[in-house]
């Protein structure tokens, strides 16, 4: 009979123990990759929730078969240059009217050309050049 070998008593001694400053650097890495990420998700978050234009429908007035009046508030930074777009629904809820315009800074009355009676007005928002979400 064959005796089995002794095993042995260590594994760092059978292997290799790793380098005592391999810890260090991968906890140094991983805090600064989650600085990183951190830094960025602020950074969205406030460049996102600072828009430079704001708008918000206050009231709209059906005219006539052809036309509606919306009031808007617009809210803008300064020298922001602003695109506002603002649509009219018939009763059926199809689009009868659309317009786009140069907003000035607080109330803006937009007068919407619809083909037919429209029920309702809906403000889609405002962009600039550098905020393509509307607001």
């Amino acid at each position: 009979m064959t005796e089995p070998a002794p095993a042995p008593s260590d594994l760092s001694q059978r292997y290799g123990a790793p380098a005592p400053w391999r810890r260090q650097a991968l906890v140094a890495a991983t805090t600064v990759l989650a600085l990183v990420f951190l830094a960025w998700v602020a950074w969205v978050a406030w460049s996102h929730g600072t828009p430079a234009a704001e708008s918000e429908l206050v009231s709209y007035d059906v005219r006539s078969a052809s036309s509606a009046v919306a009031h808007i508030d617009v809210q803008l930074e300064d020298g922001a240059d602003a695109t506002c777009r603002v649509r009219a629904f018939a009763e059926d809820h199809t689009t009868v009217g659309e317009i786009s315009f140069t907003p000035q800074q607080g109330r803006n009355d937009v007068v919407i050309r619809t083909e037919r009676l429209a029920t309702s007005v809906d403000l889609i928002g405002c962009t600039t050049p550098d905020q393509e979400r509307p607001r």
